[in-house]
């Protein structure tokens, strides 16, 4: 039984699971905007989320705990000066998911997941 467990599988084992979440998070602040499965787009939100209220205060150490799920410092320096700031004075609710039509080849749900 998976009585509270957080989180989705996404049909991978943990290791490849966490390299695809910290990958999409990457690309998701560097761009600001992704087209990816409505199952990683819900599954990212919670992980945006969380680095998004990190970056609001600037310190090394929040510097360091953010360089531990993105793989690109540039990512890293954006969600510091960039991104913690514009969402400083924001309570959360950081990102929206936009439902897609179906993928062409295998009809996945597709979504859009956009910084708001």
């Amino acid at each position: 039984m998976r009585h509270r467990k957080v989180g989705k599988k996404l049909g991978r084992e943990a290791g490849p699971r966490k390299a695809l979440t910290d990958s999409l998070a990457t690309s998701l602040v560097l761009y600001e905007k992704i087209v990816t499965t409505e199952a990683k787009a819900k599954a990212l939100r919670p992980i945006v989320e969380k680095l998004i209220t990190r970056s609001k205060v600037k310190s090394v150490h929040n510097k360091q705990m953010l360089g531990r799920d993105l793989e690109d410092k540039k990512a890293v320096q954006k969600l510091l000066d960039v991104i913690g700031p514009k969402y400083k004075d924001r309570a959360g609710g950081y990102t929206r998911i936009i439902k897609m039509a179906r993928r062409q080849g295998d009809g996945a749900a597709m979504a859009q997941i956009e910084l708001v």
